[in-house]
């Protein structure tokens, strides 16, 4: 059982790692990857899951840090109904669904 404490600093620390790696992601695409990497290995250490928001922009088979125009390309695929990112870097794709707009 891992106590609360080190799951708080796991937390924090994954937080600041990915904000690097989404500052460094233009410039330096190695150091990025090196930074996601980190965080996902201390998020299975400590047994936590990385924020959402920031989830959905790692790529899970090459840990690139996802910023379109950059290294990914985002559609709309409306047949569908989802929103598909695909790495550039290693060509996987993830898609996401959109919710039914309510008339």
């Amino acid at each position: 059982m891992i106590p609360g404490w080190m799951k708080r600093i796991a937390r924090e620390r994954i937080s600041i790692l990915l904000k690097l790696a989404e500052r460094e992601v233009s410039a330096h695409k190695e150091r990025s990857k090196r930074y996601v990497e980190l965080a996902r290995k201390i998020g299975m250490r400590y047994k936590v899951r990385l924020p959402k928001k920031y989830k959905r922009k790692i790529c899970k088979s090459c840990n690139a840090y996802l910023k379109p125009g950059v290294n990914c390309t985002v559609r709309l695929v409306p047949k569908e109904r989802c929103v598909v990112w695909r790495c550039v870097e290693c060509g996987r794709e993830r898609r996401y669904p959109y919710a039914k707009r309510k008339q």
